[in-house]
């Protein structure tokens, strides 16, 4: 994968906009309606999106007020992802995409200009340009999807996912740490067909622990936005069997039972499992391998 952030900038603007085009003609009141999160709308995938943008464009560009922000999640580290997107999704769907639309573009212009070697703060340990901008690549294609599944629309597959899919594999043991699983010890193989026929592969050829298949059923299921058994995804051996019940390449919780799509990143309920672990115990496991880190 590229180390700078201008491939991956690239992509993010470019999906940033493909989305923008699904919602710029609808009429206000189709931004009322909702999505298969619970309980959000259009507006709401519209503001969280602009919520994290801004946040992260703070965290390039104002460390002392990223810190301000850290305060104030950790007074309501339960809710406060869904506060931002709340209290956005009330204002007029005109006002809402004009300020996502300035506020991704500083974004975008703010992660080409980070110094190499420089590691940008966030809520789990800091990250490189390239890889903030991966994060905000994943989440605008997840919640992208949100939207097109409540409008009724089939979106195409492009060759973008390769940096989600790359996200995916990279987070495997931090979805074994937040289920309070062991990551294996060994490396895992995955190949995945890419949209254009391309074989995208990841890890030893001569792996045992083995997962193949679509590269977009792939990063439907690490963004947990559709059900393993409906993907064309198949693992070999039990422990990449495990991954593919519980693969999350974003962070927050993971979901409860087979709760698998689709989910607000950072903004879930705990669940029973994860209730029984203490949030000191569970931050001390997950922390080195936390979504967007060490890319």
């Amino acid at each position: 994968m590229m180390a700078g952030p201008g491939p991956i900038v690239a992509d993010l603007r470019a999906e940033s906009d493909d989305l923008d085009a699904l919602v710029a003609p609808l009429p206000p009141q189709r931004w009322a309606e909702p999505t298969p999160a619970p309980g959000w709308t259009i507006a709401h995938q519209i503001g969280h999106l602009l919520w994290t943008d801004r946040v992260a464009l703070t965290a390039v560009t104002d460390e002392a007020g990223f810190a301000d922000v850290l305060t104030q999640a950790a007074a309501d580290p339960a809710g406060f992802v869904d506060a931002g997107a709340e209290e956005l999704a009330a204002r007029p769907p005109g006002e809402l995409l004009d300020d996502w639309r300035m506020t991704r573009g500083r974004l975008h212009d703010a992660l080409l200009t980070v110094a190499d070697g420089r590691k940008l703060p966030w809520f789990g340990p800091p990250m490189s340009a390239a890889s903030m901008a991966t994060a905000r690549l994943m989440e605008t294609w997840a919640h992208g999807l949100d939207v097109a599944d409540a409008l009724g629309i089939s979106r195409p597959a492009t060759n973008r996912l390769r940096s989600i899919a790359h996200l995916g594999v990279r987070t495997r043991d931090y979805a074994f740490f937040v289920n309070n699983l062991t990551p294996p010890a060994e490396p895992f193989r995955v190949e995945l067909r890419g949209p254009d026929g391309d074989t995208w592969s990841w890890g030893p050829a001569d792996a045992a622990q083995r997962v193949t298949g679509s590269a977009e059923d792939f990063c439907f299921l690490v963004t947990q936005r559709r059900a393993l058994a409906t993907l064309d995804i198949a693992a070999e051996g039990e422990d990449a069997q495990r991954w593919l019940t519980i693969a999350q390449a974003f962070a927050g919780p993971p979901a409860a039972g087979d709760e698998r799509a689709p989910a607000r990143e950072e903004s879930r309920g705990p669940s029973t499992r994860q209730r029984a672990m203490s949030a000191r115990q569970r931050a001390k496991r997950a922390a080195a391998h936390q979504p967007g880190s060490g890319r």
